[in-house]
């Protein structure tokens, strides 16, 4: 049986999932943003002994590999890369913005908006399509009540994510749909399988989080 370990700790909330191909078997997740470093490679040892496995049974591990949290995004990368090392397994590497579409794939209708914030009016964000097809590429913006005008003039957005309101408050437009649904680390499942059972793997000496650190206002 084939067993994948996935890892997010891009967001505030961080998450490690345990999973088969198709089932999620474990699901743990860390609530306190300053602490991801300490508690990840914890949290790890203490699923798999819950699980009754072992790190050598893994087949291969994901990763968010961003946008995100700058730090929060080195922490996850970094264990992922090393564990992958140790173990000579591949490593999956999956857009933080992919894993809050395909957190909220089942509820959208149309297009389907990430939005990850930054700081002031900045937010990472892209756009896909309810087959989580790229239509925008992961990207950072600085918000205007202008922003994806040409979008929201044919199509009806979910927007999804940790700044809600932050995009609320500056396009207010019926176009745009909520959802509070959160995203973990079993929504990389799905894209996660896609990719090993494609063989892309990440090349463990050359893979870096997804900064994107410019931002720009359209």
């Amino acid at each position: 049986m084939s067993l994948f370990l996935h890892i997010d700790t891009a967001l505030t909330v961080a998450s490690i999932c345990l999973s088969t191909e198709s089932e999620v078997l474990d699901l743990v997740k860390n609530e306190q943003p300053q602490s991801h470093a300490a508690w990840l490679h914890l949290a790890i040892q203490q699923m798999m002994l819950a699980q009754k496995k072992s790190l050598q049974d893994l087949t291969a591990i994901s990763v968010s590999l961003g946008p995100g949290s700058y730090t929060g995004l080195r922490v996850g990368l970094s264990s992922a890369k090393g564990l992958c090392y140790a173990l000579q397994i591949p490593l999956l590497t999956i857009p933080t913005t992919l894993l809050l579409a395909e957190a909220v794939r089942q509820e959208a209708t149309d297009y389907i908006l990430p939005a990850i914030d930054a700081r002031r009016n900045e937010i990472f964000t892209a756009i896909y399509d309810t087959e989580l097809r790229e239509i925008k590429a992961p990207h950072a913006l600085i918000l205007t009540k202008d922003s994806f005008a040409d979008v929201r003039k044919t199509h009806q957005l979910l927007c999804c994510g940790n700044c809600n309101e932050k995009v609320q408050e500056l396009l207010q437009d019926s176009a745009i749909r909520y959802s509070s649904t959160m995203a973990t680390a079993k929504h990389l499942l799905r894209p996660a399988i896609e990719k090993f059972k494609l063989q892309d793997f990440a090349n463990l000496s050359y893979v870096e989080p997804l900064y994107t650190k410019e931002f720009h206002s359209a």
